[in-house]
């Protein structure tokens, strides 16, 4: 019998506190001031200051200390913000041996994807990808040959190393980059690929919006090809996040984008139109040239004969949706379907599992196929760098198709189809056409300097 084990968490995440940061306020003159985050522009050098992030391809810089001494490094800041998790979920743990039968014939995800056809072509070498979320596991016998140990950091200042805090980050760190010439285990996307950790989450289950801008930039530093974002926090009303805020994680996409990384987004996982949801916005999904994936997933599925009672494409119990917000939908896993219509990857080899491979659902595991696809595409051509994320973005884009009798709104422009991204195809997968996308588009290519952000809901 399949065990059941609350242990994981949706690493969809919500804003925590009643105010989201107050911008250049003053200290109240009653009590003494606590030192706090703060995200302050230009790059300060004052004491009692201190920096524990300098950003500055945006001229930016995240520090630690009392306001009364950030007000005189920076004339323009704003608390930082702090995210944690927004609900418990399951994991669940697989009954099957990793050595008795290979995993592969459960992970009805690759095979819909035609992962071992993309594998002739290239399975992803000479690409780097970085994964920002609880960690990796660098030991696991499917990631020990993926995971760039010199490249991978620990962003939260906690004190540990890149390491999972959890699960989530290895789970889809395996869907991406597995290893498929290991004879166990399970087989990722683009396991060629050059992989590295970008831990932003410690050990309470928290996460620094400041800490995430850091690793978005440093990923594209080390020249990282994509680079995958499981994580996000909606609705965030317009009053609410500053605009201090947005515009910090505006100019760390842009810039990002236009040093060659592509931005992978999961859309979430709150059932919500994400065109019609009225003044709120998805964070970082919605921020400019950020790719949002949502999730599909079968019911019924069956690793024996590979059929299922409905396709691995049909969109999962409660993605987000929206044709201005969503660019293409990608295996995520069904909730409400059985063990093995969830998405199966790797776990840390020591949470007390029997085999170190789990079944978890939602757009994190959808956002990690378009990421190892993203990686195929990377590996294939040498793309000049300004042009590259925009390149990978229109690979995806154009291969996919809504596939018939579907709404858009759930595909955006429709179903990964890695093969036909790869030009290994004659032709794409999915037939059917929803109306054109409408509304205000995210984009992938528009000038930094153009009055406003790229904003897509």
């Amino acid at each position: 019998m399949t065990e059941r084990r609350p242990i994981g968490r949706r690493r969809y995440l919500r804003v925590t506190g009643a105010a989201l940061g107050v911008l250049a306020t003053t200290p109240g003159a009653s009590g003494a001031e606590e030192e706090q985050r703060f995200l302050v522009s230009g790059r300060p050098d004052v004491n009692g200051v201190d920096v524990l992030h300098r950003l500055d391809p945006i001229d930016m810089a995240v520090v630690r200390g009392e306001e009364s001494a950030v007000s005189e490094a920076s004339s323009a800041y704003a608390r930082d913000l702090s995210l944690s998790y927004e609900t418990t979920i399951e994991a669940r743990e697989t009954n099957e041996s990793a050595t008795d039968e290979p995993f592969y014939r459960f992970q009805w995800d690759k095979r819909a994807l035609d992962v071992p056809a993309a594998h002739e072509t290239t399975r992803g070498e000479g690409s780097r990808v970085t994964v920002i979320d609880t960690g990796v596991d660098p030991d696991h016998p499917d990631l020990t040959d993926a995971v760039n140990e010199d490249l991978s950091r620990n962003l939260t200042g906690d004190g540990g190393d890149y390491t999972d805090v959890e699960i989530h980050g290895t789970h889809v760190s395996g869907l991406v980059a597995a290893d498929d010439r290991n004879e166990r285990g399970i087989v990722g996307t683009a396991p060629g690929t050059d992989l590295v950790a970008l831990r932003v989450f410690d050990e309470s289950g928290g996460a620094n919006y400041g800490d995430i801008l850091a690793a978005i930039l440093y990923s594209a530093a080390i020249g990282a090809d994509v680079a995958n974002l499981s994580l996000g926090t909606y609705p965030v009303p317009f009053d609410q996040l500053e605009e201090f805020h947005w515009k910090a994680l505006n100019r760390a996409t842009i810039y990002a984008s236009r040093a060659g990384t592509l931005l992978v987004s999961a859309a979430g996982d709150d059932d919500a139109d994400l065109r019609r949801d009225g003044p709120v916005r998805s964070v970082p999904t919605e921020a400019a040239w950020v790719l949002g994936v949502s999730a599909t997933g079968p019911t019924g599925f069956d690793p024996a004969t590979g059929d299922a009672e409905t396709p691995a494409h049909a969109p999962a119990p409660g993605t987000n949706y929206g044709t201005n917000a969503i660019d293409i939908g990608a295996p995520g896993g069904n909730s409400n379907g059985s063990l093995r219509d969830w998405v199966l990857s790797t776990v840390p080899t020591d949470h007390g599992f029997d085999t170190p491979y789990a079944y978890l659902t939602g757009t994190s595991m959808a956002a990690a196929q378009v990421t190892g696809a993203a990686a195929l595409i990377a590996s294939t051509t040498d793309y000049p760098v300004p042009a590259r994320a925009n390149v990978l973005a229109s690979a995806l884009k154009h291969a996919a198709r809504v596939p018939e009798g579907y709404d858009r709104a759930y595909y955006g422009t429709g179903f990964l189809d890695v093969l036909s991204a790869l030009g290994a195809r004659d032709g794409p997968q999915h037939t059917g056409h929803g109306p054109a996308k409408r509304g205000r588009r995210k984009r992938h290519g528009a000038s930094a300097n153009d009055g406003r952000p790229s904003v897509h809901r």
